[in-house]
């Protein structure tokens, strides 16, 4: 079984076209369809059920994926410890931010990033909190940027916590409430509500301070980018929750203080275990220590242990 088959395999499987996988690969398709062919006679098992309109992967493929993806990763990880060794820095880098990162400049972490380690390839990926840890687990992302209500923590992972943020309401510039003093939550769950999918993390956030303050909200719109989010609010859609240290890079919109405010949690999270030379290169440029595995530390505070944080 050879790495260039597997790679073929992968790639098939994520796009679920053999023409397509053939591109991102950069060979004919004729020669990715042959070693797809030859790995699966090695295997005694088709890996995808082909017809004149689709791909999809058997049971066997499904099978096949997950220790073809831990392969992979561990072939590409040693060249880039051999690297390491020497002195360089190369690789892939996969980064994971949420759309309302606040505690790092995301944009400019990785400019100086790029300065210093050169050869190292990037891909950043936008997600939702859980999603992103999610993908860090399965070890598709590398390092990822989330926020969490104070009484959860990432888990299965290792985490470092960024910083603490308390919630704002926003609001279009002629709302009512545009321009007056703090509200509550009582005074907002009269409102409509523009927030992020129901069971997302950064949805908890503000539907876990509602329910313990005994009320109820309407959320007439469900978005899953908090730019376009703002939008909506700017139009008088709706007034949305988001944290303080974001807001300011949101235009057409009023940010009110709301005194009894929900809070959240900002981590940089990886995979458990060793760091690849690329991502503990990045972690560093953002000062994130060398943490004790399985530790949520933050800036000049002890481990968090047991206790959530923020709590």
């Amino acid at each position: 079984m050879e790495l260039q088959q597997m790679r073929y395999v992968l790639a098939v499987a994520e796009t679920m076209s053999f023409t397509r996988a053939a591109e991102r690969c950069h060979v004919v398709q004729s020669a990715l369809s042959h070693q797809v062919a030859r790995l699966e006679q090695e295997l005694g098992a088709k890996l995808f059920e082909r017809t004149t309109r689709r791909v999809r992967l058997t049971p066997a493929g499904e099978a096949f994926l997950p220790a073809a993806r831990q392969c992979l990763a561990a072939a590409e990880r040693a060249a880039d410890e051999v690297a390491a060794a020497v002195g360089e820095v190369r690789g892939q880098l996969r980064v994971g931010v949420i759309s309302s990162v606040a505690a790092v400049d995301i944009p400019r972490a990785l400019r100086d990033f790029r300065r210093r380690c050169p050869k190292v390839r990037v891909s950043l990926r936008v997600g939702a909190s859980e999603e992103l840890v999610e993908r860090v687990k399965e070890g598709d992302v590398q390092v990822a940027f989330v926020g969490l209500p104070t009484t959860a923590r990432p888990k299965g992972v290792e985490a470092h916590v960024l910083g603490r943020d308390r919630l704002v309401a926003v609001v279009s510039p002629d709302h009512p409430l545009a321009g007056g003093g703090p509200v509550d939550l009582r005074r907002l769950a009269e409102e409509v509500f523009v927030d992020l999918p129901a069971k997302t993390a950064g949805r908890a956030q503000s539907d876990l301070a509602f329910s313990a303050a005994g009320l109820s909200r309407d959320v007439a719109f469900e978005v899953t980018n908090t730019q376009f989010l703002a939008r909506l609010v700017g139009q008088g859609l709706g007034v949305a929750m988001l944290p303080s240290a974001y807001v300011p890079q949101l235009s057409g919109v009023t940010t009110l203080e709301v005194v009894d405010a929900p809070a959240r949690v900002e981590y940089v999270v990886w995979p458990s275990g060793s760091r690849p030379p690329a991502a503990t290169a990045f972690l560093r440029l953002i000062d994130v220590p060398d943490a004790p595995q399985g530790a949520a530390t933050s800036p000049g505070a002890a481990p968090a242990g047991g206790r959530s944080p923020g709590s």
